[in-house]
């Protein structure tokens, strides 16, 4: 099925992912674990997550497979992969998408997002939304993907319990380390939606060292500043006329989502239904705190880090997760 395992999509901290073809004709894309006792969680995490999920926004499990210590997931193949090739311009396939089909692929990742929060018997919390794990189908359709770190609960849990902090560095709400900001809930990976979404419309890592201004470093701050002098965005994002509403709506979302309290980031719902309507319906959210500890996290998309918790001197793990090449 996968000719040796010779066409390689990508690789991360769990495994690696291959192309494949089922008997039918039918492309696939197989996840390979690494042996590891975490990753045999991963394993039962996914199949027990996505085994319960159908929606167009989120990637489909047609089978698993373990033999011995192996275990493999089979999934639908995406020959667009992972969002991350096109909106960073560092990568070596840098094609950037338009506007309008940026704005399409916000507007499903959210859908997605607010069916696994409460259109399951379960709510489903992903806890690694990021461009990494979100997939493109030959029409740009985007769908949630990876769900090693997802967790299940009854759905009319407000407040959940963790065992450990789990995410992707910059992607990760803050009630995750700092636990006097309030309870954990679906609400985290609301704030990795809104990081998500940043990315999205800055078309690059919210964190850089490596602008031209010291002020771009952090774009989320950055961007919040241009709006309160009342910059133009066609000039900023180098937008036309006609895209400047749509791209005022996706910062202003953005930042509600990423707000330092859950309490007062909205639901996914809430999310659809400011990206559905007028832009003269938004208010602008107070601006976010921006702490030191957000300005001196190195990029590390492509590594497993250990970081110590704020409350314990226990060190947790944070698994970064692979996207296809």
């Amino acid at each position: 099925m996968t000719k040796g395992f010779k066409d390689k999509l990508g690789q991360g901290g769990y495994g690696s992912v291959f192309k494949g073809k089922l008997r039918s004709g039918n492309l696939v894309a197989i996840k390979v674990l690494n042996k590891s006792k975490a990753n045999g969680q991963d394993f039962m995490n996914e199949v027990a997550t996505i085994g319960r999920i159908h929606h167009v926004n989120v990637v489909q499990l047609i089978g698993f497979c373990v033999e011995g210590s192996k275990q493999a997931l089979v999934y639908d193949f995406m020959p667009n992969g992972s969002l991350d090739k096109f909106i960073f311009p560092d990568r070596d396939n840098s094609t950037f998408l338009g506007w309008d089909q940026i704005y399409e692929i916000a507007f499903g990742v959210a859908r997605g997002m607010e069916y696994l929060h409460r259109g399951c018997d379960m709510q489903i919390l992903h806890f690694d939304i990021k461009p990494h794990n979100i997939l493109l189908d030959e029409n740009f359709i985007p769908k949630v993907s990876d769900f090693g770190l997802a967790k299940l609960y009854p759905v009319d849990d407000s407040i959940v319990s963790l065992t450990a902090v789990r995410g992707t560095l910059g992607y990760m709400a803050p009630e995750l380390f700092y636990k006097n900001i309030g309870g954990i809930s679906y609400k985290a990976d609301v704030y990795s939606f809104g990081m998500l979404l940043m990315e999205m419309v800055g078309r690059r890592k919210n964190l850089n060292a490596f602008v031209e201004h010291s002020s771009q470093i952090y774009f989320p701050s950055w961007i919040y500043d241009k709006f309160d002098q009342g910059e133009d965005l066609i000039e900023v994002l180098n937008a036309t006329e006609g895209e400047k509403k749509t791209l005022k709506k996706m910062i202003i979302v953005a930042f509600w989502c990423i707000q330092m309290k859950p309490i007062n980031r909205p639901s996914m719902r809430n999310v659809l239904e400011m990206l559905e309507g007028p832009i003269e319906l938004l208010q602008m959210p107070p601006k976010p705190f921006f702490g030191p500890e957000e300005m001196s996290i190195e990029d590390t998309s492509n590594n497993s880090v250990e970081i110590p918790t704020s409350s314990s001197s226990n060190t947790v793990t944070i698994d970064i997760n692979v996207s296809y090449e």
